[in-house]
């Protein structure tokens, strides 16, 4: 059974290396890892059926017994992986991390406005806190909709350094237009505008919003 258990944990490895699946969980830089991972996860269960094989009729004592319900439930759970592959709700994850750090980072270059990403603008935007520096800028972004509990909804972003549990939420304000219902969270948007000074901060004025599929690759680094 623990042969078994290696080897669904193997395919759960390996089929999440080809199916798109991690990078909605981790940096593409690790994908490698994982996939030897899966490689030596098989070869381990290649062993472990070749030696329970050898042992074949032998009577399990306690420990053997309580070693193959273990398997058998890990092996229950890699099943499920399987089958039901994860789904993470990057805005349920967002509100539950502390705010940005990125206000220690610098720009080694600075792109046009218009091809900024929306990490590039919050980084920007901390390096040179002054908004009216940036008034009227155009603006092209993409992210998902992270609300907010003290205001209407940002424009976000999820930085990594390996994987979603270091996870950082960076985000952008924007001013939704009046009268429309506002985005629901987790969606993601592509926004067109340009950048206006409120408050003494910058938000974004959208000029055009579309609906768009989540990233292939929707982490940052």
């Amino acid at each position: 059974m623990r042969g078994v258990a290696l080897a669904l944990w193997a395919v759960v490895l390996r089929q999440s290396s080809v199916d798109g699946r991690l990078d909605l969980l981790l940096r593409a830089a690790f994908h490698p890892l994982v996939s030897a991972a899966g490689g030596v996860l098989l070869i381990l269960a290649v062993a472990q059926v070749l030696a329970g094989l050898r042992s074949w009729g032998d009577e399990p004592d306690r420990a053997s017994r309580q070693d193959r319900r273990l398997s058998a439930a890990t092996a229950a759970i890699a099943a499920l992986v399987i089958a039901l592959p994860p789904n993470p709700s990057f805005a349920d994850l967002a509100s539950q991390r502390p705010a940005d750090d990125t206000a220690s980072e610098t720009l080694s270059f600075v792109l046009p406005p218009a091809q900024r990403s929306l990490t590039d603008w919050v980084r920007m935007l901390r390096s040179q806190p002054d908004p009216q520096l940036f008034d009227g800028d155009p603006v092209r972004i993409s992210g998902f909709v992270l609300p907010k509990p003290d205001g209407p909804p940002q424009l976000a972003r999820l930085l990594v350094r390996c994987c979603l549990a270091d996870a950082t939420p960076v985000g952008l304000p924007v001013r939704w237009p009046a009268g429309d219902s506002l985005p629901r969270a987790d969606q993601w948007l592509a926004i067109e505008g340009r950048m206006a000074v409120e408050d003494r901060r910058l938000v974004v004025v959208p000029e055009r919003i579309q609906p768009i599929p989540r990233p292939a690759r929707p982490l940052e680094p």
